[in-house]
């Protein structure tokens, strides 16, 4: 597919010096961007408190999503599964996807110091 965008110098210049990376910076910025827009955050800012606190490596493992948090995953899979999503409902589960991609990124982190500090 082909787009043409009308961009200020400064990005298109930014843009061109990191062409071969462009469809990643998109389809990154677009996960931020889906994200930013959910109104039906409440379940992931506990998690996301815990890891702004930047806790003990220990901590992190135990990390889940809230009874309500859940309930809510669950009801968006099962209208998938059923009906489909509105779009309103996809970039919310979108955004989930994310934060679940964060929280998986900082357990692995997690899991890896642990063993290292194990292992010496």
């Amino acid at each position: 597919m082909e787009i043409t965008l009308d961009l200020p110098e400064n990005l298109a210049a930014e843009l061109h010096l990191a062409e071969e990376q462009l469809p990643k910076i998109l389809e990154l910025g677009l996960r931020e961007w889906n994200a930013s827009g959910s109104a039906e955050f409440e379940g992931v800012s506990d998690v996301l408190e815990v890891l702004a606190g930047l806790p003990e490596p220990e901590e992190i493992p135990a990390l889940k999503p809230s009874e309500k948090f859940q309930i809510r995953i669950s009801s968006l899979l099962d209208k998938n599964r059923a009906e489909g999503l509105s779009t309103t409902e996809e970039r919310e589960w979108q955004a989930y996807q994310f934060i679940e991609h964060l929280i998986r990124i900082a357990k692995t982190k997690a899991h890896l110091k642990l063993k290292n500090t194990s292992d010496e």
